[in-house]
């Protein structure tokens, strides 16, 4: 199930002479555009950075067939079960995604995932 939301601010319409102005400003190279005005952002901004709050993912819905084992497991941890596998998904995910997460790791998470899944199957089977 998809929701499509539509917002229009009626204040702010794209009139022709600001859409001509703004194809002008897209076709300047980075080069003839002045930044003097705006920080450089160092390493250390992105160090104490964080996620916008408002910040909320799309959710699709789907059928994924887990284990019996599993599932008790998240279950038993209360109310929110499928919160906390995506957040399992999801912290496995960036993990992989982040090298710098993965420092003094010998193989990335997800690559241990997959192996076991590998070998769960190869049993079943």
């Amino acid at each position: 199930m998809t929701k499509i939301a539509r917002k229009s601010l009626p204040d702010s319409r794209v009139t022709a002479g600001r859409k001509r102005r703004l194809e002008k400003l897209a076709r300047l190279p980075d080069e003839k555009i002045d930044t003097s005005d705006i920080p450089e952002l160092t390493e250390k901004f992105w160090q104490n950075a964080v996620r916008n709050p408002f910040y909320r993912p799309v959710k699709r819905q789907l059928t994924l067939r887990l284990d019996a084992d599993i599932i008790a497991w998240l279950r038993r941890q209360g109310r929110g079960y499928q919160t906390r596998a995506n957040a399992l998904l999801r912290d496995t995910m960036l993990g992989d995604l982040n090298p710098k997460r993965r420092k003094g790791r010998d193989r990335s998470h997800a690559n241990t995932l997959r192996r076991a899944a590998i070998s769960h199957s190869r049993r079943i089977s």
